[in-house]
């Protein structure tokens, strides 16, 4: 058992490595997902009913087909489409921004929609323009009522960002199928991705929950 344990302890940190790796996709999709989501949440409450169709549109599109289609599809048809071809990188952050940004329209729009109506009125009123409204009166407050689901959003993305190893990246899910067919072993490498993915996840949740806290003060 101990030979055993010292024997894969190489390739344990081989597997580890591929938390940045991970890491990088889901925290830079979900910031492009958050600044796509903004504005689609925005253009879903504005006057304009052709744009509040565009948005809505959009985010039944992305939320009603498959990621890992959305990701075979940028990767592998856009560079027919454009005659550029796309790195993994490029292709895995394209297509995670894109589906993460329409899940968070959804949350922002709903966070949009809780905020009193009277401050709203009153803010058009006083003629304060509605880029202003949205960034001065009514993202501050939407925010900490959407924040546990944008948490989730996170955590989700962290977790889906395991389908870039389709296409060959070596993240922590492709690293742990490396060792898996070096070894022949799949119980202990697929292991120790899933413990490292809980752990991930158990960090973030708890980073939240302390930032809910300090909000709330």
């Amino acid at each position: 058992m101990y030979n055993d344990l010292v024997a894969f302890l190489p390739h344990l940190y081989f597997i580890l490595k591929g938390v940045t790796v991970t890491l990088k996709y889901s925290v830079i999709s979900v910031c492009f997902g958050l600044i796509i989501g903004t504005i689609l949440a925005f253009l879903k409450v504005i006057d304009l009913k052709i744009l509040r169709l565009a948005a809505h549109a959009y985010t039944s599109i992305f939320r009603g087909t498959p990621l890992l289609i959305q990701l075979t599809i940028i990767y592998f048809g856009l560079p027919g489409l454009i005659g550029l071809k796309l790195s993994v990188f490029s292709a895995g952050v394209i297509a995670f921004s894109l589906n993460s940004g329409a899940y968070v329209s959804e949350i922002i729009r709903a966070g949009i929609e809780s905020v009193d109506k009277g401050q709203v009125e009153a803010a058009k009123a006083l003629g304060i323009s509605p880029i202003l409204r949205m960034k001065d009166i009514i993202l501050p407050q939407a925010f900490r009522s959407i924040l546990p689901a944008l948490v989730n959003e996170l955590i989700n993305l962290v977790k889906e960002s395991c389908l870039i190893s389709v296409i060959g990246e070596m993240d922590l899910m492709r690293r742990a199928q490396v060792v898996s067919a070096e070894t022949y072993t799949f119980f202990t490498p697929m292991l120790t991705a899933a413990a490292a993915y809980y752990l991930m996840v158990l960090i973030i949740s708890s980073f939240a929950l302390l930032l809910e806290k300090r909000l709330a003060i």
